[in-house]
């Protein structure tokens, strides 16, 4: 029997586009039986978690049959204390995803509007459609650099959230201290910045902020991080945002009680207190971008230099080529057309050695482009 249905889902839904992740390893294993296979696609932490996190998370494996900390106490705690904060400027969520979802259930009415610049995190897109807001691209400008001047002339009455992700995904550049208070002195007081700074930890230059010194000084700012990155528990899925107190609390009106599973809380809270783990992550990190700097001149690419754990390269017209052919080595990158780039590819920062095995299937690659080349024009 046949039955169908006729139940149409909300006009908002249409505007959606379904978060599309990197090629998980084991499918790229599966799929083209390789044993070797690297992944440099999702700008994950390469010499892995916290060994902090690793060990409690197998002293607490006992406890799972009773329900996480609704409110993560715990975890709160030492994020306050490792960041100088009090526990009620913090919410902590499942990954920092999670958290743009509350912030947009939040604060969105249908017709209101967001200013994002482009191209970013497609997910602050994701929470404004889900809510029938409308999002509002302002370009970066050539060398993808954030235009505060086009994001003030953005601002409309309708406007109730500016998102800037610094450093950026997928370009790597950063949204400097002073553009940043300039930008907050200027916008309108009703207006929330949500500043996502997942990669904060990488950045090395002296005029960047990870924009907590503003949240102190009771700005209206919403700083998103996570564990994803520096600390290695991407597969955990745990984040925090900080906001002042007001902020917090509206947010967490809206929020799931159990967002956060046991194991999330307890790893977290060990990670963020492990500077060896954190040091030694972002010593690999800054050598393996200078690694592959090195090699993407010598190749002659163009790229743009990263104050993140990833590096967006110009391969020009045969980008979505090579991406397929790295991956048929082995060797999980991510092809810039998300972003609406497809000449580029972003690449995460590996260990010395998986940067070494990129470098050398890029070249294998581009030698073989240029024999065919020659080969054609014979």
């Amino acid at each position: 029997m046949n039955i169908i249905n006729h139940i149409k889902h909300r006009k908002a839904l249409d505007l959606v586009k379904p978060y599309i992740p990197g090629k998980p390893l084991w499918e790229v294993q599966k799929e083209l039986r390789l044993a070797r296979v690297i992944k440099l696609a999702s700008n994950e932490n390469p010499i892995g978690a916290s060994p902090n996190a690793l060990e409690v998370i197998s002293n607490s494996l006992t406890r799972l049959n009773r329900y996480p900390d609704a409110h993560a106490v715990e975890l709160k705690a030492a994020i306050a204390s490792n960041l100088s904060l009090t526990t009620k400027q913090l919410i902590i969520t499942n990954g920092a995803d999670e958290l743009i979802t509350l912030i947009s259930e939040t604060y969105l009415e249908a017709e209101d509007e967001i200013i994002v610049p482009s191209p970013s995190f497609s997910e602050y897109d994701f929470g404004a459609h889900l809510m029938g807001a409308k999002v509002v691209p302002v370009p970066l400008d050539n060398e993808y650099q954030f235009n505060i001047d086009l994001i003030l002339s953005a601002v409309t009455d309708r406007t109730k959230l500016v998102y800037i992700c610094s450093p950026n995904n997928p370009t790597g550049t950063y949204l400097p201290k002073s553009k940043l208070e300039e930008l907050l002195q200027s916008l309108p007081n009703h207006i929330l910045v949500v500043f996502d700074s997942a990669y904060s930890h990488f950045a090395t230059n002296e005029d960047y902020t990870n924009g907590l010194e503003y949240v102190r000084s009771g700005y209206p700012i919403i700083v998103l991080q996570t564990f994803s990155k520096i600390f290695g528990l991407a597969g955990l899925r745990v984040g925090f945002g900080v906001a002042p107190e007001n902020i917090i609390q509206s947010i967490v009106r809206v929020k799931e009680p159990f967002n956060v599973n046991s194991l999330a809380q307890v790893a977290a809270a060990a990670a963020i207190m492990d500077e060896e783990h954190v040091e030694k992550s972002k010593q690999v990190n800054t050598a393996g971008r200078q690694q592959l700097y090195k090699a993407f001149r010598e190749l002659g690419l163009e790229f743009i230099e990263s104050m993140s754990n990833f590096i967006l390269v110009k391969f020009g017209h045969n980008a979505n080529e090579i991406y397929q052919q790295l991956l048929c080595q082995g060797v999980i990158v991510r092809y810039g057309d998300t972003w609406g780039m497809p000449q580029h590819l972003r690449i995460s920062v590996g260990t010395a050695d998986e940067n070494t095995i990129l470098i050398e299937e890029i070249c294998s690659i581009m030698k073989r482009q240029l024999i065919h080349f020659k080969g054609e024009i014979k």
